[in-house]
C-alpha cells in the first residue's frame, strides 16, 4: 500500500519504517526541519530490543511535501491534531482517508476537517521514543488495532489492517474502535498521573499508596465512555471491566499487577508524557487527550475532579511551579498534609 505518514516522531517513524521495510510506499513528513534533514541526509535509523536498521525513505516538511494519497497516517502529539489535519488536506485523494495513529479522540476532530467518511480510527500502544534527528527508539510491542468510527468492518480497514500486519502480526481490525480508544484513555489518565514523579511507569503503577488514585482515574474516564454509549476494550492488560465499581475484589489490583508486566517488558520504561517534561521540556498531550474527558463528561453530566485535577498539576510541571516528584502525585491523592481534592 501507499501510505503518507503526518509527524513522523516515535509513533509514525516506527511505524513508517516498518512499513517501508517490508515493501509499502511509504512517504514521512514531519515539522521538524533538522529531522527530515537527517533522514534525507542518513535514513531513518530505528534502534532498540525489537529492531535495528535503517531505511532511506523520502521525508519532506509540511511546506515541501507534493502529491495526493488514499492513505494518510496521522502521527502527531494529540494538540497539534487540527493544526496537522488542515495542513494535510491538499495531500488527501479525494475518497482517500486519514487514519489516526494518536493518543487520544482525535478522529472527532479529524472527522470534523476532512469529514467522517475520509476519517479511519486506529489504536497503538506499541513503546517508541523519538532520540534524535534522524533517530527512533523502538522499545516494546503494544496493540494495534484499525477500525471505522461507525462500527462498520470496511474493505479498506480491512486492507489497512492487512497492511500493517508487516509492523505486528498482531494487528486486528474492530467493531469497536471508540472501545479501544477509551480504554486507552482511562490507561492513559493513570500514565498521566505517573509522570508527576520520576518513577518509570512499572515502578509508579507498582506503589501500594497510590493505586487507589489510579483505579479512580480510570472509574471517572471510564464513567464518561459509558454516559457516550461506549464500551470499553481491554488491551495489554487494561481491563476496563476490572475496573468497575460492581467488580470483584481485587479486581482492579489484579489489572494494575498485569499493566506493571507489561510495562517491566519494555525497554521504553517511561511514558512519552514524562519524556515531555523530563527532556524535552515542552508541553504535553494532557488538554487534548485528558481535558476533553472532563469536557465531555461535562456535556453528559459526569463528574470528573481527579481528572481535572491531574490537568492542572501537569500545566504547573509545565509551567515550573512544581517538580517531577512523588509530592505532587500525593497532591493528587489527597494524601500531602493540607492537601484536599477539589
Amino acid at each position: 500500500m501507499r501510505f503518507l505518514v503526518w509527524g513522523a516522531g516515535a509513533i509514525g517513524g516506527t511505524l513508517g519504517a516498518h512499513l517501508a521495510r517490508a515493501g509499502h510506499d511509504v512517504t514521512l513528513v514531519d515539522v521538524a526541519a533538522e529531522h527530515v534533514a537527517a533522514i534525507r541526509r542518513s535514513g531513518l535509523r530505528i534502534t532498540g530490543p525489537l529492531a535495528e536498521f535503517t531505511l532511506e525513505l523520502p521525508a519532506f516538511t509540511p511546506e515541501t511535501v507534493s502529491g495526493r494519497w488514499d492513505h494518510v497516517i496521522l502521527a502527531t502529539k494529540a494538540h497539534h491534531t487540527e493544526a496537522a489535519a488542515r495542513a494535510l488536506l491538499p495531500q488527501l485523494a479525494g475518497d482517500g482517508c486519514v487514519i489516526s495513529a494518536q493518543n487520544g479522540l482525535n478522529e472527532l476532530a479529524i472527522a470534523e476537517i476532512a469529514g467522517a467518511g475520509r476519517t479511519v480510527g486506529a489504536f497503538v500502544n506499541f513503546g517508541a521514543d523519538y532520540l534524535e534527528p534522524g533517530v527512533i527508539h523502538y522499545g516494546g510491542r503494544g496493540a494495534v488495532v484499525v477500525g471505522e468510527i461507525d462500527g462498520r468492518i470496511s474493505r479498506r480497514a480491512t486492507a489497512i489492517r492487512e497492511a500493517w500486519l508487516d509492523f505486528d502480526d498482531r494487528a486486528i481490525v474492530t467493531r469497536n474502535i471508540w472501545g479501544y480508544l477509551w480504554g486507552k484513555e482511562a490507561y492513559g489518565a493513570m500514565l498521566f498521573a505517573t509522570a508527576l514523579t520520576q518513577d518509570s511507569i512499572a515502578d509508579a503503577l507498582a506503589l501500594p499508596a497510590y493505586r487507589a488514585t489510579y483505579i479512580a482515574l480510570a472509574r471517572e474516564a471510564l464513567a464518561v465512555a459509558r454516559a457516550r454509549g461506549v464500551t470499553p476494550e481491554g488491551f495489554d492488560g487494561f481491563d476496563p471491566t476490572a475496573y468497575l465499581p460492581s467488580a470483584g475484589a481485587g479486581a482492579a489490583e489484579r489489572s494494575l499487577d498485569a499493566l506493571v508486566a507489561f510495562n517491566r517488558r519494555s525497554a521504553k520504561t517511561h511514558s512519552g508524557i514524562w519524556r515531555d517534561l523530563a527532556v524535552r521540556k515542552r508541553r504535553t498531550e494532557v488538554d487534548a487527550q485528558l481535558g476533553i474527558v472532563a469536557r465531555l463528561g461535562a456535556e453528559a453530566g459526569v463528574p470528573t475532579p481527579l481528572i481535572a485535577r491531574l490537568v492542572e498539576l501537569i500545566h504547573d510541571l509545565e509551567n515550573g511551579v512544581r517538580a517531577q516528584a512523588r509530592e505532587t502525585l500525593e497532591l493528587l491523592a489527597g494524601t500531602a498534609p493540607g492537601t484536599a481534592l477539589p
